[in-house]
């Protein structure tokens, strides 16, 4: 958006700013175990959201109710690189929380799989 509040945008090309640009040039997120199914949700810590970008805002917008990279890059109509890295952004400075933990509690202990498969084989 331009300093008199005018939308930067070229209906046959769509918006003027670039991916890119909107990452700073960067093209891997911080956290690279986020996939397009990583779950979301907005932290309501009361952290200063002060110098944060219009898409973190977006994203913290979109994530008071859970929601997976995949449906934060459609929303934002960015690639899902493009998303990973926004979303690593604030999930560093504590704005947003992932299902991390509660995918890690659903995987099946390897001890268990190891028993498993040993009774199997005795059969």
């Amino acid at each position: 958006m331009s300093e008199d509040g005018q939308l930067w945008l070229d209906e046959e090309s769509g918006p003027l700013v670039r991916p890119y640009a909107m990452v700073h040039g960067r093209t891997r997120p911080a956290r690279p175990e986020l996939d397009v199914a990583t779950q979301l949700l907005t932290s309501w810590s009361g952290a200063d959201r002060s110098g944060i970008s219009v898409e973190h805002e977006e994203i913290l917008r979109l994530c008071v109710r859970p929601m997976s990279i995949a449906e934060v890059a459609a929303h934002l109509d960015t690639p899902i690189v493009v998303a990973k890295v926004l979303v690593s952004d604030l999930i560093d400075r504590g704005d947003l929380v992932t299902d991390k933990a509660s995918r890690q509690a659903q995987r099946p202990n390897r001890q268990l799989l190891e028993a498993v498969l040993e009774g199997v084989r005795r059969l």
